[in-house]
């Protein structure tokens, strides 16, 4: 007798990305809204994933800066909500959730991402909670 039980993985669909405009004008929003002045929005893509297997609810994808060089292009950033999670939120939920993304971007706004823990000064959590309270006072 197997103590192991077998998972049935559930097949899902392949994943389907597309263009996500309003979470791009919600992005110009919340940088606007938000003293966020080290952001250039025009610099960050949005997209909506379908299928996506993730436990997240949006994720952020930065532009190295080897594929800058080898494409000659300026750092960017790409903002990924899954639609399953994402857009059944409040509107106050969502926004958080993108201020959350936009938090991961440094300061210099080189392509790299800031991870949640660091040592040191400049906090991840403190930096986030701060957009927040920023965001909460404009609305």
């Amino acid at each position: 007798m197997s103590y192991f039980f077998n998972k049935v993985k559930k097949k899902r669909g392949k994943i389907n990305w597309e263009n996500a405009v309003d979470i791009q004008k919600r992005i110009n929003f919340l940088v606007k809204k938000v003293p966020i002045d080290w952001v250039s929005p025009k610099n960050i893509y949005a997209f909506r994933s379908v299928n996506a297997n993730t436990r997240a609810y949006a994720r952020i994808w930065g532009l190295g800066r080897i594929w800058q060089q080898a494409l000659d292009l300026k750092p960017s950033y790409l903002i990924e909500v899954i639609s399953e999670k994402f857009d059944h939120l409040s509107q106050e939920q969502k926004d958080e959730i993108l201020l959350h993304e936009i938090a991961h971007i440094p300061k210099n706004f080189s392509g790299s991402l800031m991870p949640h823990k660091r040592r040191g000064k400049g906090n991840f959590h403190d930096k986030l909670k701060q957009m927040i309270i920023q965001y909460k006072k404009s609305i």
